[in-house]
């Protein structure tokens, strides 16, 4: 059962129950053992409220620790040891990210019973955002400049590193679908080998609903998103994910955190990600507030252009490739709550409000003001 006491960030903004039972004393205490320089576990200090694992804050007798846990339909060793071989290579080139640690058999990820475990190291620095939910916008100007320029330094450290996608779709942002010529072909491929998401799709009109919401932005921008050159992103480029070295507006960012998202794209899908992630405020559509914040998306743009170049074109593309960005990984989504945690109220969110609902968004007023204030941003 699930610990009552811990609640997890839900699709409204809300606190509810999680989708996996919070990580025990036992639990780690049996996992740790295969790590033997952390020494014995004391306590868990704190658990993640992100929704879609299980994750903890150790104190051992030598060190704190990051334990995530995974079900094994979500992510296999196969599947996970792709995040930890790009994390190794970043850390190569310099990016300020938390060690994988091995354990005594020199294993990065490590499956006991139907649960996939990983151990990393203390992020350094302040965790200031760790209770913001993931669709909540970034309040500081400062914070989103530094972290837009932190986005373009992952992808220099980012760009000679050579892998196949990942081995997975579930809960990976991924783009196959939206570089597609012809994205309805290309789920009507996928689906064989996705069968989750195939039954659940049985009982929606998709062809329509997919070509409806991909529309024009799809035509504008596929020609040009073919032609940009492929490397892997972070995929889920979000404030919480960073830690900082203060609280001031002057912070440099101290650790990047969670590739669970990262796959093969281009680098313009990461900051459109980041700008839907931080830039829109999505659980205040309904609420009559201002939802854009072009702000903090120029911002963004600003401080990544400060470490990698971006011409008029650039950033043409990367407002016609916002509305179309969160595509692929809400059907991600979709398969997840329908097929592994068996939950169709969470699909139908995640199909009709998050993969319907946020591509139309684009078409109203606020959204068409976004877009032209990343077109001529600077």
């Amino acid at each position: 059962m699930n610990d009552p006491l811990h609640l997890a960030h839900g699709l409204a903004g809300d606190h509810t129950p999680p989708d996996w039972p919070p990580l025990t004393a036992g639990e780690v205490a049996a996992l740790l053992r295969g790590y033997p320089a952390l020494g014995a576990p004391i306590r868990i200090d704190w658990h993640s409220p992100r929704p879609l694992s299980a994750a903890c804050l150790v104190e051992t007798e030598h060190a704190t620790v990051f334990v995530k846990r995974h079900h094994c339909r979500v992510r296999s060793l196969t599947t996970l040891a792709e995040e930890h071989r790009f994390i190794a290579h970043l850390r190569e080139r310099g990016m300020p990210i938390p060690a994988v640690l091995r354990d005594a058999q020199e294993r990065t990820a490590v499956a006991i019973g139907e649960w996939v475990y990983e151990v990393h190291e203390l992020a350094t620095g302040v965790d200031l955002y760790r209770e913001a939910i993931s669709w909540e916008p970034l309040p500081d100007l400062d914070h989103a400049h530094t972290a837009g320029r932190m986005l373009a330094t992952l992808h220099d450290a980012a760009a000679d590193y050579r892998a196949a996608q990942r081995g997975t779709h579930i809960l990976v942002a991924r783009s196959e679908l939206i570089a597609a010529p012809d994205p309805v072909a290309a789920l009507r491929a996928q689906l064989p080998q996705r069968p989750g998401l195939a039954a659940y799709l049985r009982d929606r009109d998709w062809p329509r609903e997919l070509a409806e919401l991909l529309g024009p932005w799809h035509a504008a921008a596929q020609p040009r998103l073919a032609q940009q050159p492929r490397q892997w992103t972070h995929g889920d480029w979000h404030v919480s994910n960073l830690c900082w070295s203060d609280g001031g507006s002057d912070a440099r960012i101290s650790a990047v955190l969670d590739f669970g998202l990262a796959a093969a794209n281009i680098a313009l899908f990461d900051l459109a990600t980041a700008i839907e992630r931080n830039a829109i405020a999505w659980l205040a559509l309904d609420t009559g507030l201002d939802a854009a914040h072009p702000d903090i998306a120029c911002a963004l743009i600003e401080g990544y252009r400060r470490q990698r170049p971006l011409a008029a074109a650039d950033l043409r593309l990367l407002a016609d490739l916002l509305p179309l960005v969160h595509v692929d990984f809400a059907l991600s989504e979709v398969e997840y709550f329908h097929a592994i945690t068996h939950s169709r109220a969470n699909a139908d969110v995640a199909y009709d409000t998050f993969l319907r609902g946020h591509a139309a968004w684009f078409g109203t007023p606020a959204g068409q003001s976004l877009l032209q204030a990343i077109r001529t941003a600077g």
